[in-house]
């Protein structure tokens, strides 16, 4: 079996916990690349997608990694939940730090109404 990366790790160890406590709610996850945030919201019984938000959006002015775009990619993920009817998911990092741009998104999403 070849080594994992500090990430990889990271990002197994984040999953297996939230498993343990999820309750079977959705779960809101979180991708960063060096260009752009992605947020989504995925419901594991069922296997689908519920809700999503990015900084890829037509019209979005501006760069997509920065903290203020994160926020707003947060707050859009809030008001697509409340749509399809999710309050409360449990929050997955993956391998990011909560720290930055992944905390801005959480932030805001909270702010937006969703429960984690």
């Amino acid at each position: 079996m070849a080594k994992l990366s500090l990430f990889d790790r990271r990002r197994r160890r984040v999953r297996t916990a939230l498993k343990a406590y999820s309750g079977g709610r959705p779960r809101l996850s979180v991708h960063r690349s060096g260009r752009h945030m992605y947020a989504q919201i995925i419901d594991d019984v069922g296997g689908r997608t519920l809700a999503s938000a990015s900084t890829l959006v037509k019209g979005a002015k501006g760069p997509g990694a920065t903290v203020e775009s994160a926020a707003k990619v947060g707050a859009a993920l809030a008001e697509a939940a409340k749509k399809a009817g999710v309050t409360a998911v449990v929050f997955d990092r993956g391998g990011f730090l909560f720290h930055g741009r992944v905390k801005a998104l959480a932030e805001a999403a909270r702010e937006g109404g969703l429960e984690f």
